[in-house]
């Protein structure tokens, strides 16, 4: 049975068999069973991270230590509210932070994140024009989150993209924070997954 640990682009934690391409991490979340508490997050740091680094190894969800998870890419991390890793992303992290304005410390972004992502425990949303958001960033439509990829919207499952529709005009929910649209508008490139490499509207 896979374990609770994929994140979606609504923040959510989830049992599903794919991995993804992306880790991270929010804490110690879960108990001595590799099984989810009620708490989400411990800290404020939420990182994105590489799956391979130097070749450490770690038991998934082990005893005392911080609960691994997963991501299917890059944009559904920052969608999430997590952001690049400094140690093992570092120059991703510094790019990152150079498209903030001030280029700030990580605890720095950490903080208004935090703030940006949650409306005390539950998950807070931003209402934007659909024109004018970047590539990367992810919306709320009709039940499902969608990457904004060009001029289109490529539908998210734990799997991969699997639909794509012509971008609408009008407003939607973007779930991606403000702070991470206005890197992505300032030239931050998420790493996406490859089934959002080539899409097509139908």
């Amino acid at each position: 049975m896979p374990l609770q640990n994929r994140v979606t682009p609504f923040g959510d934690i989830i049992a599903a068999p794919e991995r993804g391409t992306m880790m991270g991490n929010r804490g110690i979340l879960h108990d001595g069973r590799r099984r989810l508490g009620r708490r989400r997050w411990t800290h404020k740091a939420w990182i994105c991270c590489v799956t391979e680094f130097r070749g450490r190894t770690r038991q998934v969800m082990a005893p005392g230590r911080y609960t691994e998870l997963f991501f299917l890419d890059e944009a559904v991390a920052l969608a999430a509210g997590h952001r690049p890793c400094f140690e093992c992303r570092r120059e991703a992290a510094r790019a990152y932070a150079a498209c903030w304005d001030g280029n700030p410390r990580a605890g720095e972004m950490d903080r208004a994140l935090h703030a940006e992502r949650l409306d005390g425990r539950r998950r807070r949303t931003h209402t934007c024009a659909l024109a004018d958001l970047p590539d990367g960033a992810f919306v709320s439509r009709e039940g499902s989150a969608w990457l904004v990829r060009g001029p289109l919207l490529l539908r998210y499952t734990p799997g991969g993209y699997d639909a794509a529709v012509e971008r609408p005009a009008g407003a939607a929910e973007a779930l991606t924070p403000p702070a991470t649209l206005r890197a992505l508008r300032a030239g931050y490139a998420p790493l996406l997954h490859p089934s959002a490499g080539a899409p097509s509207a139908p």
